[in-house]
């Protein structure tokens, strides 16, 4: 009956290519961690070097693997809680295909070296404009299905998805505004500071929206899922909502500390950065306060366990990022490898780890299949976990290392160090950084077996999915 009332061919599709571009992205970024531990891996090929791929790591993570796993998800989750097939099924195939296409398009173009070399918005002027026309509509498939909702409730997953919907929308707009000189060049329509400015308004809120809010739609719908018990507070998820969507779109200027955006912009991220950390852990309490009176579900149910990690990961990176916000400490922590563990500690630990927990539960819910084996969930989930903290622990011991090598001066005023010796002490962390990132793609590729064999097998099962009735 759900299979004819939801279009689940939309959420099957993006479910199983957020699997693919996770294992795409993962060995992208195990090979390029093992450059920077062994430099020769690049063989002297232009399209191999660090600064060709790292882009292409970056953007196969975030919008590949990231973007398919919150397209996937938000088409469930707003059909299961609104009780409304999505609004238009040509619309939604359109944004499967065109997301492909840019993903695709970025594998081509981002090798080759055709970049206009911002964070997080590499991609030329064409593929910008094929990303907005893919973000119109599915904003309109979206929009269109909360309003032909069935129920007077809004539950408040969809409040998430909805602002990551919008200000990725506003974020990518009018930072990509560029003049083209050609197919595969143009300029930023602004400059020097202003251009900074303008970029770490998106690059942060790239994280804050794209990277949180929408994963925070994930955790209030599937973690009371799987767990089967009400949100811990539903008025606590709205105060929750609301403050943060105000405070993030504020703290882009911490990443321009030291530089020459004026000190008050600076000053000003710092504060919003560290407002931030309230409502960011208020959110994270409430997902795992969830468990209440359930926390023996975490002995026997991988799944589980991978959302609540995910969520407690989540809780660490949104203490340390305020934390690295602080002028004085980001004296030590800037342009180090302790921003590349933070940065970590939450991709692998929260997106990553949330995002597989959601497709364990979702992907047999939508195919009607038991999942194949639950022992190499348990599996995954410990290669993950294990892989996790070993790439952030050296990252960090790295980073802070490298802070202290840097800025230790002689008596006479001349440095220590020099930057050839300090990157000479970072080998043995790289080493470590590459096997902790081994470790986490070969949990991915056990999902992928695991997830191939549940929608391959035979045997078919109606697996009940009621819709959440939320807490107060």
């Amino acid at each position: 009956m759900a299979q004819e009332t939801y279009n689940y061919q939309v959420v099957r599709q993006f479910a199983i290519m957020t699997i693919v571009w996770g294992v795409v992205g993962m060995t992208v970024g195990v090979f390029i961690a093992a450059q920077l531990a062994w430099p020769w891996l690049n063989f002297d090929i232009p399209y191999l070097t660090f600064s060709r791929l790292r882009p292409l790591h970056t953007n196969a993570v975030i919008f590949a693997f990231g973007g398919s796993a919150l397209f996937a998800t938000s088409y469930y989750v707003v059909q299961r809680t609104c009780h409304a097939r999505l609004f238009s099924d040509f619309l939604a195939t359109l944004t499967f295909w065109g997301w492909q296409a840019v993903i695709v398009l970025a594998a081509i173009t981002l090798p080759l070296g055709i970049t206009q070399s911002k964070e997080y918005a590499e991609l030329e002027w064409p593929i910008d404009l094929l990303i907005t026309v893919v973000w119109v509509a599915y904003a309109i498939v979206f929009f269109g299905t909360i309003v032909k909702r069935k129920t007077p409730h809004i539950y408040v997953a969809n409040w998430f998805y909805a602002a990551f919907i919008l200000t990725i929308a506003m974020l990518h707009i009018f930072n990509n505004l560029a003049i083209p000189v050609s197919w595969f060049k143009s300029y930023s329509a602004y400059a020097g500071v202003q251009d900074a400015m303008v970029q770490w308004w998106y690059g942060h809120n790239a994280v804050g929206f794209f990277l949180t809010a929408g994963f925070l739609g994930m955790m209030y719908y599937f973690v009371p899922k799987q767990a089967n018990r009400p949100v811990y507070s539903y008025r606590l998820s709205i105060v929750h909502f609301w403050a943060l969507i105000f405070t993030y779109i504020w703290a882009g200027p911490h990443h321009l500390h030291y530089t020459a955006l004026p000190d008050w912009t600076q000053s000003l991220g710092m504060a919003m950065s560290l407002i931030l950390l309230a409502p960011s852990w208020g959110g994270m309490i409430n997902g795992i306060m969830t468990l209440s009176g359930a926390w023996e579900k975490l002995r026997s149910d991988p799944i589980l366990r991978f959302l609540i990690v995910s969520i407690s990961f989540y809780g660490m990176s949104t203490f340390e990022g305020p934390m690295m916000a602080i002028k004085t400490v980001n004296a030590l922590s800037h342009y180090t490898d302790w921003t590349i563990g933070h940065v970590h500690s939450g991709a692998l630990g929260w997106v990553a780890m949330i995002s597989m927990g959601s497709l364990y539960y979702l992907i047999p819910r939508i195919v009607g299949r038991e999942l194949y084996s639950l022992k190499l969930v348990e599996v995954h989930f410990w290669t993950a976990t294990i892989g996790v903290v070993l790439y952030i622990s050296a990252m960090w011991v790295s980073g802070i290392m490298q802070g202290l090598m840097w800025r230790a001066v002689n008596p006479d005023g001349t440095l220590t160090y020099s930057f050839v010796e300090s990157v000479q002490a970072m080998h043995p962390y790289y080493v470590t950084r590459f096997l902790g990132g081994s470790f986490f793609l070969f949990g991915m590729l056990v999902m992928a077996y695991n997830i191939f064999r549940t929608v391959t097998h035979d045997k078919r099962v109606a697996i009940n999915d009621a819709i959440p009735s939320p807490a107060h």
